[in-house]
């Protein structure tokens, strides 16, 4: 097996985040899914982005969110996803890139226009995300650099680009691919309502050893294993993945690691302004810690640290020094 030129290569949506504080009452009003995500269409997007009030736009999506913080924090990243040839396609891809991070994939001629998620974010810091994916569903297997994908340490895989037909083939043939380079393959769960309609994918990928790190959260966690009580959600997976991570918010995160436990507390924060890209970064130091051979805990609490980062100011995307702040 030859040496990786990248640490982490990512498939995932293609998407930019148009953010706008708001009030409960506007959530109640729009009956939103507070602190969930909502898919829409086109026409919702606009009407959502109609009640909206003034805007930030910013490159989104949860797998190039992760890519952004570990190249941040200095690891090197390539990432798969389809834009169409829009504006925020140009948008979308002058920023991965910018952040230094390898994306070839072409633009996609005609509608559907690129995917963006609208995010409403309450005084609370919650951040209530209606996501029309567009283009990036139209990710084809012939899109897939095989040879960039066998040149990764790590494949990593967005959950919420499941649920699409077309990159869900094409996500399914990069397993294969990683496999018969002997790399690793990162799953992230995404969503409870994403496990709600694939979670029989999710289990069968878990069984047949065809994942080697499992990012979830706790409500993703009781989802997928059928168990409310976390303790029983992770002895339900005992066994099944040599790595399982899950973050807990406020209460912080737990990793089992072939038998071997750790567990850290949240990372302080002065304020939390928007929980956009919480679990995006916390992969993101996570992913950065494994690729470098760092403890289980140390990982762990690299996590915590890019979490509390992204939560302090809005959109998914770091603002301070992560490298600094892992010291």
């Amino acid at each position: 097996m030859t040496e990786p030129r990248y640490d982490v290569i990512a498939i995932g949506n293609a998407i930019v985040d148009v953010m706008a504080p708001c009030s409960d009452e506007l959530i109640d009003e729009l009956q939103l899914n507070k602190g969930g995500m909502t898919l829409v269409d086109d026409e919702g997007a606009a009407m959502l982005y109609d009640a909206m009030g003034p805007a930030r736009e910013i490159s989104g999506g949860s797998a190039a969110n992760t890519l952004a913080g570990m190249a941040a924090l200095g690891a090197q990243c390539a990432f798969i996803g389809q834009v169409a040839k829009d504006q925020l396609g140009d948008v979308f891809s002058h920023d991965i890139r910018a952040v230094g991070i390898d994306y070839d994939t072409p633009a996609r001629e005609g509608d559907p226009a690129t995917g963006r998620c609208l995010i409403f974010v309450t005084p609370d810091g919650e951040r209530t995300m209606n996501t029309f994916l567009g283009a990036s569903t139209y990710l084809p297997k012939e899109a897939l650099d095989e040879d960039l994908i066998a040149s990764a340490g790590v494949l990593y895989l967005e959950g919420y680009l499941w649920d699409p037909e077309e990159p869900r083939r094409a996500m399914r043939r990069a397993i294969e691919v990683a496999r018969a380079a002997g790399r690793k393959v990162a799953f992230t769960a995404s969503e409870s309502f994403v496990i709600d309609r694939h979670g029989d994918d999710f289990r069968a990928l878990i069984e047949d050893g065809l994942v080697d790190i499992m990012f979830v959260n706790e409500s993703e966690l009781a989802t997928l294993t059928g168990e409310d009580d976390f303790e029983a959600g992770l002895k339900a997976l005992d066994g099944k993945l040599p790595i399982l991570v899950a973050t807990r918010s406020e209460k912080g995160a737990v990793a089992i690691a072939h038998g071997t436990r750790a567990e850290v507390p949240a990372a302080p924060v002065e304020e939390v302004v928007d929980t956009t890209g919480a679990g995006d970064l916390f992969a993101a130091g996570f992913l950065t810690g494994h690729v470098r051979g760092e403890s289980l805990e140390r990982c762990l609490e690299m996590g915590a640290i890019c979490a509390a980062e992204i939560i302090s100011h809005y959109g998914a995307r770091p603002e301070a020094d992560l490298q600094d702040l892992v010291g």
